[in-house]
């Protein structure tokens, strides 16, 4: 019986510091295949700060190819895999058309939609670290078919959705310090 109780409070206190503060981080398996730029910055490179908190909070211009004949729709996640609570989800863009290649400074095509962020709106919210060098991921998916989700969707429940229908993906990574 003192067995038991050790291994049940063991578990307990071993799960005890997850949360659902952070975001879980769709399709890591998928194949990488799409390949992802901006004019705006490169790869490893800093973000401008016009993209960031401290300036605009406008999303950048983004272009992509390789994406696979078969997808249904595409998706964009902006996330920070340094934020101090977890990963921290700037942007999701659901359902864009599969023969899109690029997105303006800004843009929210017509058709898709914006799920909610890390800090609740379903908008794209600029690198804001507390304070240090921080990796930004742009990582664009192929769905093999839209999530059919609203503007304004749950951000678990589109990150799943992204992850059921992945067929594969690519990103982009840049930095940004305070």
């Amino acid at each position: 019986m003192r067995l038991r109780l050790l291994l049940c409070a063991t578990v307990l206190l071993g799960t005890a510091g997850c949360s659902g503060d952070q975001a879980k981080e769709p399709a890591t398996t998928a194949p990488a295949s799409i390949t992802v730029t901006s004019q705006a910055f490169r790869e490893g490179g800093s973000i401008p700060s016009k993209y960031t908190c401290d300036g605009d909070d406008v999303s950048p211009p983004l272009g992509w190819k390789n994406v696979p004949q078969n997808a249904g729709a595409l998706a964009v996640v902006v996330d920070d895999p340094d934020a101090p609570r977890g990963t921290f989800t700037h942007w999701v863009l659901l359902d864009l058309e599969p023969t899109t290649t690029s997105l303006k400074q800004g843009e929210t095509p017509p058709g898709a939609r914006q799920a909610k962020n890390s800090a609740g709106g379903a908008k794209y919210y600029g690198p804001c670290p507390p304070s240090g060098t921080h990796h930004y991921r742009f990582t664009i998916y192929a769905l093999s078919e839209a999530t059919t989700l609203p503007d304004g969707a749950d951000l678990e429940e589109a990150l799943n959705a992204i992850d059921d229908r992945t067929l594969a993906r690519g990103l982009l990574t840049c930095l940004f310090s305070r």
